[in-house]
C-alpha cells in the first residue's frame, strides 16, 4: 500500500523523533495533513517542548496554528524579517493580518 501525503508527514515527524533530537527542525508540519491529524500533530510538538524541554524550530503557512504554537514568532516578507514577537502578540496584531493579504 501506498502512503498518502499526510501518512507520510506523519511518518517523517516519527522518525525525526527515534533520534531524540535536542532541537527539533520542522518544516510545515500542517501540510497535507487533514484537519484532525493537525491538532495531533501540533499536540504532539506542544508535549515535546513543554513536557520533554525540546527546542522547536519551526517554519508554518498556517499562520494561525503556527503563532498559537510560537513562543517567538518572526513574519518574514520577501525574506526579511517585517515583524518580530511573542507569538500570542503577532496573533492579534493587525499589522500582521494586513501583511499576510498583502497590504
Amino acid at each position: 500500500k501506498v502512503l498518502s501525503g499526510g501518512e507520510r508527514r506523519l511518518l517523517e515527524i516519527s522518525r525525526a523523533l527515534v533520534m531524540e533530537p535536542e532541537i527539533l527542525l520542522v518544516d510545515e508540519p500542517s501540510i497535507g495533513l487533514e484537519p484532525r491529524f493537525i491538532d495531533m500533530v501540533f499536540e504532539i510538538l506542544d508535549d515535546l517542548q513543554n513536557n520533554e524541554g525540546k527546542t522547536i524550530i519551526m517554519v508554518e503557512q498556517n499562520a494561525k496554528k503556527g503563532l498559537e504554537f510560537a513562543d517567538i514568532g518572526y513574519v518574514l516578507v520577501a525574506g526579511e524579517t517585517a515583524i518580530a514577537g511573542a507569538g500570542d502578540e503577532l496573533l492579534e496584531n493587525p499589522e500582521v493580518g494586513r501583511l499576510f493579504l498583502g497590504g
